[in-house]
């Protein structure tokens, strides 16, 4: 690519084995796991920190670890974070909890700023170069091949080259300049909505954590029937430091790939959190003298750009579930879709020892030989996708996408992602910790 080429001048310029575009808890991940496996790595992200919907979006809470049973399905590089939140103070312990719908699952609730912290330490120590403050402008292409990265920064506009890109982007920046294929959507089917988070407190949570789920869903039920609250849910989690709660009871239902869309639905948002707040504070036992503390950075979005890959994931195969010969992470979170209107959500369980695999087919975008997805952004159905989009399973996918595109970048083989031998990367991640199944 030439400063001519896109009309612009180039302020400085490098090179790295991997580029990881967007650093969100799957792309760090992606990067501190190519980095620990010998890559020199790059990894550009929009913010000046990052954790993507894990901070930016303070989410603050890990869900889904194992099957309803209690068999581990996630570990590895996740584990890992886990355990440096605990070294901090910012994380509780594994607990079991049972959502609205009546599935049990486990979660970890966690500080978002701490997690700031643990994956600063993880990519310095693995020696990641971060790019933060730092947004994708263009994508250079020759044939099957990204050529390299243009990002805007503060300092200009810096070229990036590597031999493998991964783009971890959540909306698909990278590979979308880069005139990749998405998926569309089916009739009758919507974008998930985004949500904003807000931190509220201080509650008793002796006496909030106390009330039957029948309380508990009328209140939801009387605050939504009422317009005081966009979803019909109490969802929260608790923040480590404080008597403070984070709560997911807001509904945006936009495309956040609009950029006026995104920023309405920020100020949305915010209405819709100061409007559940005040229902907290007035109807909620334990709430009574509770404030609203902070929003999120950013909404948190579910849904975007998904990309067509070697494999397309269906619910299907979530389901019987399916034995893929190149798996590469598994998962038990249930398929859970949050509609664009309404208070509901259409939510389809597993059986207590179900989990399924997500095949290194469905990283691999179609048309690009150096390229890999991890994050919302991977080749799956909208159902399927509503499954395995959850941070837990997430990292677990970054960190086999970040080993493979080592072992690709050190590779002179034809097709790089695809010559990836899948016994050598799937032995790598469960020495790495990972888990299969």
């Amino acid at each position: 690519m030439s400063s001519e080429t896109f009309g612009y001048r180039i302020a400085s310029t490098m090179s790295a084995d991997v580029i990881v575009c967007g650093g969100g808890v799957a792309g760090a991940m992606a990067a501190v796991a190519a980095a620990r496996a010998g890559a020199s790595v790059v990894l550009v992200e929009r913010y000046g920190f990052l954790g993507g919907n894990a901070t930016a979006g303070a989410v603050a809470q890990f869900n889904s670890w194992q099957t309803a049973n209690g068999r581990r399905v996630v570990a590895g590089l996740a584990d890992e974070v886990v355990m440096r939140l605990g070294r901090y103070g910012g994380a509780g312990e594994h607990a079991s909890f049972v959502m609205s719908t009546g599935h049990k699952m486990d979660r970890v609730e966690y500080a978002p700023e701490v997690l700031k912290l643990v994956l600063d330490d993880m990519v310095h120590e693995a020696g990641v170069r971060p790019l933060l403050h730092a947004s994708v402008l263009d994508v250079g292409v020759s044939d099957r091949g990204i050529d390299g990265v243009h990002v805007l920064t503060k300092s200009g506009v810096v070229a990036l080259r590597a031999q493998v890109l991964i783009d971890a982007s959540g909306d698909m920046d990278a590979l979308q300049r880069a005139g990749a294929t998405f998926l569309e959507l089916d009739e009758g089917e919507a974008l998930q909505p985004a949500t904003m988070m807000f931190r509220f407190g201080p509650i008793d949570f002796a006496r909030f954590d106390a009330l039957p789920k029948a309380e508990v869903a009328a209140l939801a039920r009387r605050g939504y029937d009422e317009g005081r609250l966009a979803r019909a849910a109490l969802h929260s989690s608790r923040d480590p430091f404080s008597n403070d709660g984070w709560f997911n009871i807001s509904r945006l239902g936009i495309d956040a790939t609009d950029a006026m869309a995104l920023g309405a639905a920020e100020i949305e948002g915010r209405r819709q959190a100061w409007s559940a707040a005040q229902y907290l504070r007035q109807c909620v036992p334990g709430c009574e003298t509770g404030q609203l503390r902070a929003f999120g950075t950013q909404v948190g979005v579910r849904e975007t750009r998904r990309i067509v890959g070697d494999h397309i994931l269906t619910s299907e195969e979530l389901l019987r579930p399916e034995q893929f010969p190149d798996a590469i992470a598994a998962g038990a979170y249930p398929i859970d879709i949050h509609p664009a209107a309404g208070g509901e959500l259409r939510y389809e369980g597993l059986g207590d020892d179900h989990a399924y695999q997500i095949p290194y087919r469905s990283l691999i975008p179609v048309g690009f030989d150096n390229a890999l997805v991890v994050g919302r952004g991977v080749s799956a159905t909208h159902s399927a996708h509503a499954a395995i989009r959850v941070m837990t399973i997430s990292m677990a996918v970054g960190q086999a996408a970040g080993t493979a595109a080592a072992m690709a970048a050190q590779s002179n083989q034809q097709g790089k992602v695809r010559a990836v031998p899948m016994p050598a990367l799937r032995e790598r991640l469960l020495r790495d910790g990972a888990k299969l199944a």
